[in-house]
This record gives structure tokens, sequence and C-alpha cells, in this order.
């Protein structure tokens, strides 16, 4: 068939793909450890659930607006305001299935053909895919281990050119797990509001922070009127299957989002905005547990991973990813991924799923209970051993 020329730029979801290969290998017989999958491993909290069954039965079946109910626009224009210390408003707020469209609404909203964007790398694939399906041009913005996995602000500031029109950030970070300092984001803001950039903010893992206070790019002064902050509920409350996220961003903007809502999703489901609000306006406290596991997890596959011979781990400072050097194994990051899911039945993923600035590592997703991630630790140990 004669598909769009478009269609050439868009990549796949790696972390998909290895899971459904290591689906096909169990229904085979074979025991797999699953370190692949982006996702809490945790049931979304009893009380969210119920909201959403009453809302159900209350008729909560229908159309909303195509910018979300306004009852949960307030809910989250009162929540950032709170949490990044600006003053937001509900109709700055557009609410999505999920907050990948954010990132598709942004890019179709702002960027005309040739327009660069500068993005991290590695970096989440969807970014990259995006770009060149508007005709974008893409300008990786390489992440180095020596830095935490953050960006030189002198590599950003030669990476910016008259066509660069958006700046995509991600913090914390997928895959490294870096979290992208005040004094960093400072350098940054001053770097955009100099050169009249937008500035895409996706803090979906912005309540998994582990040894610092999170810090958004919007909270800095001349920030709120060029960034688009993207956010959800997929990682916080255990509910990437809801497909609830949502932006915010300058009223006009916002305006474009809700008619490319209109034009393509109509608008998220009814009945999972109602449990929205209640994830947001009610107990805290499953956050406070999950982060709690996280991070013991964190230092148990980062301990694990660095008594392995030839793989050297940094300490992650957010979300749920290890993103391990495997430069000293000899062979190459991709085919130590297949060897260690046939071999050791640990699925995981490349970095170099992640963009080329990612070659040279894994990344491992320790969104898994602390007894199998010793098991896969110590399979991979095993399997390593044998290279």
């Amino acid at each position: 068939m004669n598909f769009s020329t478009r269609m050439n730029g868009l990549g796949g979801d790696a972390a998909i793909e290895v899971f459904t290969k290591a689906k096909k290998l169990e229904s085979q017989g074979q025991n797999i450890i699953h370190l692949e999958i982006g996702q809490p491993d945790f049931k979304t909290p009893q009380n969210i659930r119920e909201v959403a069954f009453q809302a159900m039965n209350d008729g909560y079946t229908t159309y909303t607006p195509a910018a979300g109910l306004l009852e949960l626009r307030k809910v989250i224009a009162e929540h950032i305001s709170q949490t990044r210390n600006i003053s937001v408003n509900p109709d700055e707020v557009v609410v999505m299935p999920g907050a990948k469209p954010v990132i598709f609404f942004t890019l179709l909203a702002l960027i005309n053909p040739g327009d660069e964007v500068i993005y991290p790398n590695p970096g989440f694939p969807v970014y990259q895919s995006v770009i060149n399906l508007v005709g974008g041009k893409p300008i990786p913005l390489p992440l180095l281990e020596e830095l935490d996995f953050q960006f030189s602000i002198d590599n950003l500031a030669n990476s910016i050119s008259e066509k660069t029109k958006l700046l995509i950030l991600n913090s914390p970070h997928n895959p490294t797990g870096s979290v992208l300092t005040s004094e960093y984001l400072e350098a940054i803001a001053k770097l955009a509001i100099k050169h009249n950039l937008y500035v895409l903010s996706d803090e979906i893992y912005s309540h998994l922070t582990y040894d610092s206070k999170f810090t958004s790019i919007i909270s800095f002064p001349g920030m709120k009127e060029r960034t688009i902050l993207l956010d959800g509920h997929s990682k916080t409350y255990a509910m990437t299957g809801w497909r609830l996220g949502y932006s915010v961003s300058p009223k006009a903007i916002a305006e474009n989002f809700e008619q490319l809502m209109l034009n393509s999703n109509s608008c998220a489901c009814s009945f999972t905005q109602i449990a929205g609000i209640e994830a947001i306006k009610n107990s805290q406290e499953f956050i406070k547990k999950m982060f709690a596991e996280f991070k013991q997890r964190r230092d148990v596959i980062v301990d694990g991973l660095n008594s392995i011979p030839g793989i050297n781990c940094r300490k992650p400072a957010g979300a749920f990813y290890a993103f391990p050097n495997v430069k000293q194994l000899p062979i190459t990051c991709e085919k130590l991924a297949d060897y260690l899911l046939a071999e050791a039945g640990v699925a995981l993923l490349p970095g170099t799923a992640y963009g080329k600035f990612g070659d040279g590592y894994l990344r491992l997703s320790y969104a898994n209970s602390i007894e199998n991630i010793h098991s896969g630790i110590s399979r991979i140990k095993i399997a390593i051993a044998k290279l």
C-alpha cells in the first residue's frame, strides 16, 4: 500500500515489543522476570476504583466537554498551583486520555515543517517520533553519565538556532532516572526566555524524586507564559490503564489543545475523570507507601547491578528505572538485552531503544517486587559470567 511519507518517521515502543516477546516465551513454558515495563505494579487504590464504579452507576458514561469536566480541571488547577507555586486557572487545563496526547498536541499546535525541536537523548522515544511526524527537525541533546545523566548547559546553548522553537524536558527522567536540579532549571529558563522558546515539561514522574525536592521549570519567573506542563495519573496513582493525563499551558495554547481533542478523541472517559478527582482530592497515603517501596527497590537493584563484574550503575534520583553502563562487556547493549532474555529469562531494554546516546547502557524497570528483582539480578550475574 502507498502510505504517506510522514509515517516513515514514527518509531515503535521497545518496552511493549520486548514485553510481547517475553510473554510468548512464557506461553512456551519459560519463566520470565519482567524488568521492561514502565508501569507501577500496584493496584489502583480502592477508593479510586469505588468512585469510578459509583460514577458509572450515577450516569457518568456520556461525553464530557472536550477540555474535560470543569470540576476536574478546577481540582488540577488547584493542585498545580499548590505544587508548582504558581497561579493556574481551570481554562489553562486540558484533560486528555493519557499524557501522550499532550506530546502530540504540543507538536501539532506549535511546530511547522523545518522548525527545530531540542529533546533529551536518551529519552522517551515518542518525542523524536512525533517531531518527525509533524515535519519538525529533531535536535538530540545528549545526557551525560558524568553529569548524572543531565545535559551540559553549554551544549544546550550551542544547540539553539534561529529555527529552534521548542525544548522538551523530562524530569524525573525516563530512562535514566535523572532529575534536573533547580540550578539547571534556572539556567534553562534564562536560555528559553533569551531565545523566545517554548518548553514542553514532561513531569509524569513528579511524585517520584528520592533525594531532593521536585522542582518544575514552570515555577521560574517568566516561564508560565511559555511552558506546556505534562502530567497525569498513570504513574502517581497506578492508573496506567485508565488513560488520564492533562496539560497546563497558556490559555491560547489550551484553546488549541481543546480543538485538537474535539477533532481526535472528543473527550477523556467521563467516569475516569470522576475517579481522577478522587485521586487528587483525597488521601495521598498510597503515594507515600508506593514511594517508600520504590526507594527500597531502587537501592536493591542498584546494589545488585554494581555487584556484577562489567556493570556500573549510578543511583537514579527519580522515577523507577535503573540505567547501568555495560560498555565493559564484550557485546553490544542490543545483543546483551536479547541474550539476557533468551539465556536468563530476564526482560529488559537496550539503551539504544531510547536513542543513539543510550548506546552502551541497559534500562531496567524496578516496578517489580524485591523478590523478583533479587532473582533477576542473580540470573543476570550468572548469564554474564558465561560471557
